[in-house]
C-alpha cells in the first residue's frame, strides 16, 4: 500500500517525487542556490588568489593622498588604482585608491565637504540611501598616530561584511578641519571574512597623515 506524504504547504507530494520525504521537484532551485553561495564564499576569493598580481604593494611603498597626505599600504596588496609617493601626484579631493587582497577590497576616495567628519559620513549614508539590506553597528571613532580623528561604522549583511571610515584630512582648530578635505576609507570583504583582515585594516587606518600644511 503506498503511503502519501503532506508538504508543509498543505498540498500532498506525490510518491514519485518524494526521496528520503523531501520533494525532489525542488533540489534544482535548492542545489543552484547552495552553488551561487559556495562560490561567493569559496571560489571568488580562489580565484582572485590564483590571478597573477602585476602591482602588488612591497615594503616601503606609501600610498599618496594629496598635498603631502599619506597612508601606509598592507604588503602584499594589489593596487588596482591610485598613485604612489613616488608616482604623478595626486589632489586631496579627487584621490581615489582601491587595494584588493585575496576576499577583501579597500577603497579610499577623497572629497571636498565643509563640516566635521561625522557629519561627511551621514552625507555618504544619506546619498547611499537605505536599498542595501545589512545591520549597521554603532559609531566609533579610531585616531591615527597622526593624531587625525575618525569616525568609524561597521555592517554586515547577506553581501558581506564592511567598515566605513570617514576623516577630515586635519588637525588643530574645529575650523581648520571643518575646512579640511574629507577622506572616505571603505572596506569590503566576503561574509564572515573582515576578521581575516582587521589587522592590516587596522594598520593601514593608524598610518593616515595630514598634509604638511595641515
Amino acid at each position: 500500500m503506498a503511503v502519501r506524504t503532506q508538504d508543509p504547504s498543505g498540498e500532498r507530494v506525490p510518491v514519485e517525487h518524494r526521496f528520503l520525504g523531501l520533494d525532489r521537484r525542488t533540489f534544482g532551485v535548492g542545489f543552484l542556490v547552495l552553488g551561487i553561495a559556495l562560490v561567493l564564499i569559496y571560489g571568488l576569493p580562489a580565484l582572485n588568489a590564483a590571478i597573477p598580481w602585476h602591482n602588488e604593494i612591497r615594503a616601503g611603498d606609501v600610498l599618496d593622498l594629496g598635498d603631502g597626505a599619506t597612508a601606509v599600504p598592507p604588503v602584499g596588496w594589489q593596487l588596482e588604482d591610485g598613485t604612489l609617493t613616488t608616482g604623478a601626484g595626486t589632489t586631496p579631493s579627487t584621490v581615489h585608491v582601491e587595494l584588493a587582497s585575496g576576499g577583501a577590497k579597500v577603497e579610499l576616495r577623497g572629497t571636498s565637504y565643509q563640516g566635521s567628519a561625522g557629519g561627511f559620513l551621514d552625507q555618504v549614508g544619506r546619498s547611499e540611501g537605505d536599498d542595501v539590506p545589512a545591520v549597521t553597528g554603532p559609531r566609533d571613532t579610531v585616531t591615527t598616530a597622526a593624531g587625525l580623528v575618525g569616525v568609524v561604522e561597521s555592517s554586515t549583511g547577506p553581501g558581506g561584511d564592511g567598515l566605513d571610515v570617514a576623516f577630515k584630512m586635519a588637525t588643530g582648530p574645529a575650523e581648520a578641519v571643518d575646512a579640511a578635505p574629507a577622506l572616505l576609507v571603505r572596506v569590503r570583504t566576503a561574509p564572515g571574512r573582515f576578521e581575516d583582515f582587521r589587522d592590516e585594516v587596522a594598520a593601514l587606518l593608524r598610518s593616515i597623515t595630514p598634509g604638511d600644511r595641515r
